[in-house]
This record gives structure tokens, sequence and C-alpha cells, in this order.
């Protein structure tokens, strides 16, 4: 039975305090408008675009040349071209700061902790900078990093945008043909890696695989091979091409950063899609959309600025490290973690938290569902006073999530489940201050985004499940597609469901409260009986029982029609006999509906997943009917496939 109540509801002091208060206010001192509600600010974001964007630049003070036009082809999907006359650099951006002041505090698990300030990652920044210079690299070309989420990665990337060049990133556990199926499209120049990494308190050395990478892409010039192990200069020694980190930076003196100011449209980022389906897509992301798009969700939706501790855990093979290291540029000291979040113990995170007063706490649904399992109750625990947000993404949080936040981490804080993705580096739904907390829904639609749910004949829907749409052009739509010249494959990711709209994959609905639910990816939507039904809406039953460790559902063609299979990992002891079916199938009738109850219910000992940590329905579907999955490497562990093949419970 769904709540009467919202979860929380903001202060009438932690409204005012919001600095969406304040845009709200200069918006209508700009417009001679009066907006009172959270609602007419997003209706005249999107109707008003060019006036909304300017004061997105202007209250988040992005250093740059603005220029006069603010839109072109403003009504085009793609080839809108936002501030198509600015100047700036994104790097410059993030580097606006000096002083002692922590700029970063990393921890690797319970092996490594330092702290480094204003002054000391701008001169890192100086010092790669000149060496990247030094080694012929410039404007357009591509540096690539299979690194942990620690400092230096953070100042590699800052460095390769001060000068123009893009930058791409994964995490050093990815396999070595995971690693070439991403950077082998892009041909880096330079190549940046650790010597290993730690996980789960096991050391890890990487070394071997990165002069088998190394070895296939011919088109680095130069490896940086940085010290967390302690054996840098070892295994720079044993690769052609490849020199220790701290050594050579030593051949250049730290100065004041210099930054080339390029257009708008230039580009940054090369993020990658999943890989699971085939070749990872090599989506480009601009400089200026990239910047404005995340001042604008991290000022105005999560509040964050001057002072901030900002954590969001994650690898730099996944989004979230794009968006979190933005928060330097508006002054928010970054939190770093790399490794295990249950190393050595299940508290590892809120010990961080609480250690350095962290005010904004990013996480995953996953991360939340699993201290939840583990019994865990740092409300009971731990000091988490300074924490203001507490934020979810990766895959849709449940009822149940929500409700834990509230009564088993902390009961008076924005808790802001968000929604977006790799494919415009940010969220398309997410976080509002200003608005109370309903469990199970995401808050509604981000500024400047005319986000919507529609059906299949393209009519808006509420109440109702359907596409998650957004009609009009926004600045951090990728520039294109990596070695994809006709624009083929970008138009087709997005564009071919619903002309000049872009339609993102998402099976989602919008509530009475101006809120979404995410119910799954829409290719992985089931369809019994030509009913679609999102997966989410399984797990977030199933997964409430103590007995369920996770599950993953699949549509399996059958008898001419499509039945439910749900995949379960159960708890240590636990047995899937007809009681426990039994169980499930009722807690499935009852919380969602008589529809939503599998045909078959099978125990397996693992899931797949991506290195991001989301489970793929898409490649388990493929392993039951008998298909290749393309891309074993995508996959964190794809031993776990093996345990979907010829099940004899899926042949009758």
């Amino acid at each position: 039975m769904s709540r009467t109540d919202p979860l929380w509801t903001p202060s009438p002091d932690a409204v005012r305090r919001a600095p969406i208060m304040a845009f709200m206010a200069q918006a209508s001192k700009r417009t001679g408008r009066v907006f009172n509600t959270y609602e007419e600010l997003h209706a005249w974001s999107v109707d008003d675009r060019e006036a909304f964007w300017t004061l997105v630049w202007d209250f988040c003070g992005v250093v740059g040349d603005k220029g006069e036009r603010v839109l072109d082809n403003g009504e085009r999907m793609p080839g809108a071209d936002f501030f198509p006359e600015a100047r700036l650099n994104f790097a410059e951006n993030l580097l606006g700061k000096s002083g002692t002041k922590d700029a970063i505090v990393f921890r690797g698990e319970d092996k490594v902790e330092r702290r480094m300030s204003w002054d000391d990652l701008r001169a890192l920044v100086s010092r790669l900078q000149q060496a990247l210079v030094d080694a012929g690299v410039k404007a357009g070309d591509r540096v690539a990093a299979m690194m942990p989420n620690m400092p230096e990665t953070v100042a590699c990337m800052l460095a390769t945008a001060s000068i123009g060049a893009i930058w791409s990133s994964c995490s050093p556990d990815f396999g070595e043909q995971g690693v070439l199926d991403r950077f082998g499209q892009i041909e880096p120049v330079v190549f940046v890696a650790c010597d290993g990494y730690w996980y789960a308190g096991k050391r890890i050395e990487v070394g071997d695989k990165i002069a088998k990478v190394l070895d296939k892409l011919p088109s680095v010039r130069l490896a940086l091979i940085v010290d967390y192990l302690g054996d840098a200069d070892k295994v720079a020694a044993g690769i052609d091409r490849a020199a220790a980190f701290d050594a050579a930076l030593r051949l250049f003196a730290a100065k004041p950063p210099q930054f080339e100011r390029l257009a708008f449209s230039h580009p940054l980022y090369i993020l990658f899609s999943s890989g699971t389906t085939g070749i990872p897509k090599c989506i480009v992301h601009s400089a200026g959309g990239t910047l404005l798009q995340h001042f604008k969700e991290q000022r105005l939706h999560a509040g964050i600025g001057e002072g901030d501790r900002f954590f969001y855990f994650t690898t730099c093979g996944w989004m979230m490290w794009n968006w979190l290291v933005s928060g330097l540029g508006l002054g928010a000291t970054l939190l770093l973690y790399d490794g295990s979040p249950f190393h050595p113990d299940g508290n590892a995170i809120f010990d961080f938290a609480q250690a350095e007063k962290m005010t904004y706490f990013g996480t995953s649904a996953k991360f939340i569902d699993s201290v939840r399992k583990a019994g865990l109750e740092p409300i009971n625990t731990h000091d988490l006073s300074a924490v203001r947000v507490i934020s979810s993404t990766g895959s849709p949080l449940s009822p149940e999530g929500f409700d834990f936040v509230y009564s088993g981490i902390k009961a008076d804080v924005h808790l802001a489940s968000i929604s977006g993705g790799t494919d415009i580096v940010s969220c398309f739904v997410l976080g509002v201050p200003t608005r109370p907390v309903w469990s199970g829904e995401i808050q509604g639609a981000g500024l400047g985004m005319a986000v919507d749910v529609w059906d299949d004949d393209g009519r808006p829907v509420r109440g109702e499940k359907g596409e998650l749409v957004c009609s009009r052009a926004f600045p951090s739509m990728p520039i294109m597609f990596w070695n994809d010249p006709d624009g083929a494959k970008y138009h087709a990711a997005y564009f071919d469901r619903f002309d000049n709209v872009w339609c993102h994959g998402d099976f989602a609905e919008r509530t009475e409260h101006d809120g979404f639910i995410i119910h799954g990816r829409s290719d992985a939507t089931l369809n019994p009986g030509g009913v679609r039904i999102g997966t989410a809406e399984i797990y977030n039953q199933v997964e409430q029982m103590d007995e369920v460790v996770e599950a993953i559902c699949i549509g399996q063609d059958w008898d001419d029609d499509v039945r439910v299979v749900l995949f379960v990992r159960l708890a240590d002891d636990v047995v899937l006999d007809d009681a426990l079916e039994k169980r499930i199938r009722t807690k499935i009738r009852t919380g969602a509906s008589p529809r939503h109850v599998p045909a078959r219910i099978v125990a397996v000992k693992d899931i797949p997943r991506t290195k991001s940590g989301k489970i793929t329905e898409l490649a388990v579907r493929d392993v039951v009917h008998g298909r290749v999955v393309k891309n074993e490497e995508a996959l964190a562990n794809p031993e776990a496939l093996a345990y979907f093949a010829g099940l004899s419970a899926l042949k009758s």
C-alpha cells in the first residue's frame, strides 16, 4: 500500500537557504515574472531556454566569454547549437580556487589516506600540463586512463582539458580486451595507468595488463605509471614508452597553469556505453555543455557550493566520476574513495562520512540495499549530522530503500534519487530541494529539461508507464559518436523512436506529485501477454525478502508468447524449496500484481553485472536463448553467465 504522506519535507529555513531560491529570485528580476513554485520555474526554463541557460551561466559564475548568441537551431535534435560564440576552458572553471584548504581527500580502503590542497592540485596540474605539451599533445588529441578514483586521476583530467585535449577513462579492473575495445577506437596519444590497486584488502597488480594493452595501442607515445602499490618504477622500467609518473614530472617546475579557451562545443570527454550488446559506443561530450549542465544540477538541484564536502561512490569507468569532479568548480572539496565500500567492514563509507563531515553522500541503490540487508544502522552508530543530501543512482531505488534511508541512515535528510546516463553525462530527473520526498519517486525533471513520459503513440501520459523522452534540445547532448561520420549511429540510438525527440530507453511513469518512477530499461521490459512490465517492479518486491540477496528477471520466448523468469541469488544456507517459491510468488502478487508473478523461479550462484555495478538482463536473456553474448569483457563477472546456460528448469 502506498504512503499518503511524504517521507520528508524540507523545513522553511532549508527552503529559504537553498541556492535554487536565489536563482528563482534572479529569474523573477530578469523576466519581470513571479515564480512561486518549482513547477513555474521549470516551465519557464524549457519555454525560454535562451534566458534560462544564460542565467545559469551568470548565476554559477562560469569563467569565459559568453558571446552574444545563446542558441542556434534550437528546435533541432540533434543539431541545436548552444552558445555558438562562447570561448571557455573546462579546467579553468574547475581550478578557480587556491590556498591550503583541502581540494581533495582520498581514501584507498584502509591502505591509503591522503589530502591535496588547492595549491597542491594546481601545481600538479601545471606539471602534468607541461609534460603533456612536451609529449606533443595538442587540442583534440586523446588522453586515456586506466585508473582508480584517486587525486592523480583528477589532476590528469584537468591537465588534459587545460590544453583542449580529450579525456577518456576506465577503471583498472577492466580486462585487457575491455580496455582495448574502448581505447582502441579512439587512438590515444598518452595512456595513464596505476601500478595496481587494492580491493577488499587484496593487492592486485596490473603491470602485465598494461604491457599487453600498450602492445596493441600503437598510437600511444607516452605511458605514465602512477604509484599506488609502490611498484611504479618497476612497472615502467619493463614497458616500452612508459615512465613512472613521479619521475616524469620531476622534469617540470610548478607554475600557474595555462588554459586554452576553446569553443563551447569543443570535445572534453569520450564516455562509453556498457558494451554488453556489442563493442561500446564512444559518446563524445562537449566542454561547455558538460560544465553548464553539471553546474546547474549541482548548484541548483543538489545545493552544492563553497565549503561542501562532496562524495560519490564511483569508479573512473562510470559517468558519476565525471559528474563528481565538476564539484571543484563550485568550491566543494572532493571526497574520493577507491576500493570495496565494505572493506574492512560495512561501515567504511560511513566512517569516511563521519570523519570528513561529508555534506553530500552519493551512492547507489545497490549499496543502500546491501547496507539494509547487512543489518547495519548508521543512524545509531555514526554522527552524520553534516550530511545534508543522500543521493542514489545506478538503478531504481525501491520504496523500501527510500524508507530505509530515513529509518536506518538519517531521519532529516534530502534523499535525492537521480537518473540520467552516460549518454548525457548528467540527469534527466533528479532531486528538487524545495519539494517533499515521496517513497519510491524521483522528485522531478531537471531544470531546462523538457522531460515527459509518452505512450507508444507519442502522447504524454500520467499515472501510466511509457517511454522517458526529452522533447527539446539541451546543452549536454553528445556532440557526436566517435567513428560515426554521418551520425547514423547517434540518430539510431535516441531518435529512431520519435522524430526530433530524445527517447532515452527508460520505461518510466510520471506520478501525481509530478515526480518520476523508473521501472527499468525499455529493452529489458517484460511483455507477457502483450502487457509491458518493468523489471524494477519485480525487484522492488522480491529483494525485500531476507532470503534473497539479489535478483534478475528476463522474458523467455515460450509457446508463441513471453513468460517471466526470475533468477534469485539466495542468502547463505537458504534453499529454494516449494515453500520459498510460494512466498516469493505471494510477495510479488500482493506487492505488484498477478501479471508480475514469474512463470519460473530459478536459484543461481551469481548474477552478472557491468563494471559500474548494473545487472545485465540482456546478457542473461541472450544466454537463456542460446545466443552469444557479444562482449563479455564489459562485465565485471562474466563467469556468472555460465549459471544461466542450458537450465533444465527452462525447458518445460
